[in-house]
């Protein structure tokens, strides 16, 4: 096959992906499936298939799955206590404080507790709160969007951060642990922030007698089960993506200016970031060059489902579709995108 004819396959593929879980009902309700297909097909186009791969794609979801799992597994027994602290900190300080320190928290501290963990906490607190539906969704999004801006900020956090500390270890960035909180902490706690004040507006008047996205009560052993083995398949198949589309990126991510890259890794929203950033990032980059890279990955991650691990994870647990998901995302997302793009322009140096 040419490699017009590859590159015209994965660009079909990539756009499907795009907008099928959209506008296609049995696309969005079977996500991971239709993910795993694309990534199969992506593979098969690329011709990348090798046992590596293979390997690759068993291997790395199990840290992930494992984790829900048993993170899943120990909240069955924790809450009750859980909800009694939630419960006890909202008669304390109120609802819109309340929230507003939890996503936050979470958002700051997942550069420590790591995404993955972070984002279960998120679910099972916000499963215990009696909120609207609608606001639910909006909670959960800019959680989200807090989590995986807040993750990048240490090489714990994230396998992005992982990533990227390893390969600018050497001079001239010299990087280490605390490498990505000095260059890009300036830009990703004020985001942390800002998501956690708007996460926050409008809790007051959402409270719901009836519950929202997940009534308050403990998951069944099958259901964490199964809602782990769904993030197992989700990530396997975002893997798979991620390495066929590799010619897209191999093909025109060198010789795009920083700006263009910016706005280009808004493909993050489909595939891993942690995949866009080791073919992106390269030591002979400045320091403005990293930053800028790094904030469009970051930022983009939180628009669709696929885009980032806590929006994998949350979605599952709350039932969230790929419509009810980007309709509070996208916009969100674009905007956050288009402020930090001149804020960025303007004062990185």
């Amino acid at each position: 096959m040419s490699d017009y004819l590859i590159l015209a396959g994965l660009a079909l593929i990539m756009g499907m992906t795009l907008v099928l879980p959209f506008s296609v009902k049995r696309v969005e309700e079977d996500l991971e499936a239709f993910l795993f297909v694309m990534g199969i097909s992506a593979v098969s186009i690329s011709g990348l298939w090798s046992l590596g791969i293979i390997k690759e794609a068993l291997k790395e979801p199990l840290p992930i799955t494992l984790t829900v799992a048993a993170v899943g597994l120990l909240f069955r027994k924790v809450r009750s206590s859980l909800s009694r602290l939630v419960h006890a900190l909202t008669r304390r300080i109120g609802v819109t404080a309340t929230v507003f320190v939890i996503v936050a928290a979470l958002g700051l501290g997942s550069s420590v507790l790591t995404a993955i963990v972070s984002a279960i906490i998120l679910s099972e607190i916000i499963s215990i709160f009696k909120f609207n539906r609608s606001y639910e969704i909006k909670l959960t999004v800019l959680a989200c969007y807090a989590i995986g801006l807040g993750a990048a900020l240490t090489p714990l956090g994230e396998p992005l951060s992982t990533i990227v500390v390893a390969k600018l270890k050497a001079p001239p960035h010299s990087a280490g642990f605390f490498y990505l909180l000095r260059s890009i902490g300036e830009w990703v706690i004020p985001g942390v922030l800002l998501c956690a004040a708007l996460a926050a507006r409008g809790a007051r008047s959402a409270f719901s007698k009836s519950g929202g996205l997940h009534e308050d009560a403990h998951d069944s052993v099958k259901a964490v089960l199964v809602r782990a083995g769904k993030v197992y398949l989700f990530v396997m198949a975002l893997i798979f993506l991620g390495a066929g589309l590799t010619p897209l990126a191999d093909r025109f991510v060198a010789q795009m200016h920083t700006y263009t890259l910016f706005w280009l890794n808004s493909v993050s929203a489909i595939l891993d970031n942690a995949t866009l950033a080791a073919a992106e990032i390269a030591p002979v980059m400045s320091d403005r060059q990293v930053t800028f890279i790094l904030m469009g990955l970051l930022i983009s991650g939180g628009m669709l489902i696929p885009g980032n691990i806590p929006n994998i994870i949350s979605s599952a647990k709350l039932g969230i579709k790929s419509k009810e998901w980007a309709r509070t995302a996208l916009p969100f997302g674009a905007a956050l995108m288009a402020g930090y793009f001149i804020l960025m322009t303007l004062l990185v140096k």
